[in-house]
């Protein structure tokens, strides 16, 4: 298949031999299950089988995609290999003599590329904190606890390392290095973008800024060896490397490790980010699926591949399908009127004309909230409180997602430890689940994406308040429990 007739669009599931009602269920029970999606991607035999945004998401829109960065790193590292310019076994200190100790501890003096790559670090974990000035040192500075090469232990330093060795040696971004080689020939977006490190470097074990295209272009890469349809784009034997199992981590539940690349069952590989950023490759099917979401602090972290394995993968027919166009017709229409879902309950009750507008003033709290008050006003409301940043403000549907800005102000933005002091786009929503309790949710929608979560309940003139946020480095000052009265 030549180059040109890569990630186009199939005339319909069924000609790749997916039943539209197979997708359909899948959907559905996302929506049932109030799973926070942004989007999905099906790609099978290598054209576009169904796609589809849950608004205000869309096509075009980027979005972090959190730990599936590691997996282009290590793509990076690879095309460096294949260069000649890095090997697997070099010492990364090496790399690094203005990083290292007086006395580097022999454990880090022997880490390897192979070492970071397969997570076999010898540090039990990530060895940076966001208030650290420099990541890349602090893997050299911390004491190690075990011998390289041995234990699979997760460790997001591990991919700093790998990603500022890359740029070292390249002069530039890891993806810009990649762009002509790899990334500008299968289409990736040209405007995507990676967070920087507090040192400056990108941050490759989280900060990648793209749309779920161009995840799915780079899995599809990688699952078909390094080709972008006749042409080669990654090197042959490193890629099959890489998504083939490098150590062990069965007993953490999982199938194996590549190069920063997961393990998976059904002879699989995927691209796993935190919140359930996917790209799960079945390259005896020729089937990948890919999705972007937000289910931080969800029960189930794992819920949508245990979906998409219930839903889609039983159903994958290995010639095209008759198509079912009552069935099609109904997933097109369910595909168009995809959204965030707002908050379950009821639109009134009766606390909130006795509350509507009243402030209430609270005691000492973990929050730091002095005094707070709701309006409601049809299917709107707003909720102000004051806090130690001062007077804020947050708008909310009742009964639906309201799109606005989440009133606080510590944003990393473009570089981890710088504030620029702007607030975080989000989607918020309210309802009433019984006659005296409000309860609201906050999805951050931002380059950081994270959640939050409140209950307002009513006795008298008196007020309790719980919140929990799910998000990680921010939304830090709304945990916990508080309580008031009306002024």
């Amino acid at each position: 298949m030549g180059s040109e007739k890569v990630f186009t669009t199939a005339p319909s599931p069924e000609s790749e031999g997916i039943p539209s009602q197979a997708i359909l269920n899948f959907l559905q029970r996302i929506d049932a299950e109030r799973i926070c999606m942004h989007g999905f991607l099906l790609v099978r035999h290598n054209r576009i089988a169904a796609e589809g945004y849950w608004a205000p998401w869309s096509a075009e829109r980027m979005h972090r995609i959190y730990s599936v960065s590691k997996s282009l790193v290590a793509l990076a590292v690879g095309m460096m290999i294949d260069e000649g310019r890095l090997t697997l076994d070099d010492r990364v200190a090496e790399y690094f003599p203005d990083k290292l100790p007086e006395e580097l501890h022999p454990w880090l003096a022997a880490s390897t590329v192979r070492d970071l790559l397969t997570m076999a670090t010898p540090h039990s974990t990530t060895s940076y904190t966001r208030d650290d000035p420099d990541w890349v040192w602090t893997f050299f500075n911390r004491t190690p606890s075990h011998p390289p090469g041995t234990i699979f232990s997760y460790d997001t330093a591990a991919t700093v390392v790998l990603t500022a060795t890359v740029e070292r040696l390249a002069g530039m971004p890891f993806l810009d290095y990649m762009r002509p080689r790899f990334l500008d020939r299968i289409g990736f977006s040209a405007d995507a973008w990676c967070i920087r490190t507090p040192e400056g470097v990108s941050w490759g074990g989280s900060g990648i800024i793209c749309t779920l295209r161009d995840i799915a272009r780079v899995a599809l890469a990688c699952m078909n060896g390094g080709m972008w349809g006749d042409e080669r784009v990654l090197p042959e034997a490193y890629v099959r490397a890489a998504t083939s199992s490098q150590i062990d981590n069965a007993i953490r539940g999982n199938c194996g490790y590549g190069y920063q690349i997961w393990r998976e069952p059904e002879n699989g590989f995927s691209f796993r980010g935190m919140g359930s950023q996917y790209a799960i490759c079945f390259p005896d099917k020729e089937f990948l699926f890919t999705c972007i979401a937000d289910t931080q602090g969800a029960p189930v972290g794992s819920a949508i591949p245990a979906v998409m394995r219930e839903e889609l993968y039983p159903h994958l027919a290995d010639a095209p399908l008759a198509e079912n166009r009552d069935a099609h017709a109904e997933l097109c229409d369910k595909i168009e009127r995809l959204a965030v879902l707002p908050i379950p309950g009821g639109p009134d009750a009766r606390a909130a004309l006795e509350v509507n507008g009243v402030w209430y003033a609270l005691a000492d709290n973990p929050m730091g909230i002095t005094r707070m008050r709701l309006s409601f006003e049809e299917d709107e409301g707003t909720w102000e409180y004051t806090n130690g940043q001062g007077d804020n403000v947050l708008r909310f549907g009742i009964g639906r997602v309201l799109s606005g800005k989440f009133p606080q102000r510590n944003y990393f933005g473009e570089q981890i430890g710088s504030v620029p002091g702007i607030e975080y786009d989000c989607l918020a929503s309210a309802a009433w689940i019984d006659e005296q309790t409000l309860n609201m949710e906050v999805y951050i929608t931002d380059i950081y994406l994270g959640g939050l979560r409140v209950s307002f309940a009513f006795k008298g003139k008196e007020i309790g308040v719980f919140m929990t946020k799910q998000a990680e480095w921010f939304l830090d000052e709304f945990n916990g429990f508080a309580g008031g009265r009306c002024l």
